[in-house]
């Protein structure tokens, strides 16, 4: 186990070396720069800016520079949010992320695979033409439809809930946020779910485990969950990431200080520092939760093999 963990990690270095690569060249190709928008200052106070940020290097130089920093752990600086670093900002804007989309996925995995089971052991029944029905809507209607028709009903209409603010992480003020990235999850979850069990419950094993006179109970929740999960697994690695790591619509909508705020703010101004940090971030995480649903992967199925 711990050398096939080994050589995994090994293997994402140049999966990461490649990304830092074309996302550092895209940035600097996309038209305008990070100080283009400010008042039109003097030449000489221009270079010196671009003295200090190194961006008065040649492009290449630039690009050793910064692989040689992020090596030592050194994202820099933010070139828009003054006396902040990169890391200060992802340390400040991932536990807000985290906290949503844990809790995004967390209700996605229960209800997704309950009702893609339910679904599955009824098939062809009206249950589970409702529950595919409500899934392909929840797949096809996008976040930032969804999210501002929530803030609208609950919100505004009945008042229930804020339609934005983070109000340091206040219950009420999650709510919104979480359903939002919560429901296009439980809509593949359960669509997922529900073919891998329909397939599963035909399989030798089963009908094995029912001729030895097992209760349907055991027989799903023992056997058939276990194979009926492989491809639900498989989707929350890269899922998972992207959910933690913020929603940009979402958190721009609801006004949460997390992570993919920063992210798009970043864009928009050429904060190329902000921009790379999150990106090198988002991926390390993806990587990481890749590892652990291949580990999952042998813990579910012993005929996958890891070593």
């Amino acid at each position: 186990m711990f050398a096939y963990v080994v050589r995994r990690l090994g293997s994402a270095i140049p999966t990461l070396f490649i990304v830092v690569t074309v996302a550092f060249f895209m940035m600097r190709v996309a038209p305008g720069g990070p100080f283009d928008r400010e008042k039109q200052l003097p030449p000489e106070i221009e270079a010196n800016i671009l003295k200090v940020y190194n961006l008065d290097k040649p492009l290449h130089q630039q690009y050793f520079d910064y692989i040689g920093n992020i090596i030592q752990g050194d994202f820099g600086p933010s070139f828009k949010y003054l006396d902040f670093t990169v890391t200060d900002l992802i340390l400040a804007g991932f536990p807000v992320s985290l906290r949503l989309g844990l809790a995004a996925i967390l209700i996605a995995v229960v209800f997704g695979v309950t009702a893609g089971t339910i679904a599955a052991l009824k098939q062809n029944s009206t249950f589970d033409y409702m529950v595919m029905g409500l899934a392909m809507t929840g797949i096809a209607i996008p976040n930032f439809v969804m999210a501002p028709l929530l803030a609208l009903v609950f919100g505004v209409y009945l008042s229930w809930l804020p339609v934005a603010g983070w109000n340091d992480g206040a219950l009420q003020n999650q709510i919104l946020p979480v359903i939002t990235l919560a429901l296009p999850q439980i809509a593949y979850i359960s669509r997922l779910t529900r073919g891998s069990m329909v397939e599963t419950m035909h399989s030798n094993f089963i009908r094995t485990a029912r001729a030895k006179g097992l209760a349907e109970k055991i027989v799903v929740v023992r056997h058939a969950l276990k194979g009926g999960l492989l491809p639900v697994i498989s989707y929350l690695g890269p899922a998972t990431a992207a959910v933690i790591t913020g929603s940009v619509v979402i958190e721009a909508i609801f006004d949460v200080p997390g992570i993919g705020r920063y992210f798009v703010t970043g864009a928009l101004n050429r904060d190329y520092p902000v921009v790379m940090g999150v990106v090198i971030f988002y991926a390390v995480l993806i990587i990481g939760l890749n590892l652990v649903v291949d580990l999952i992967y042998g813990f579910l199925d012993p005929r996958v093999k890891v070593e």
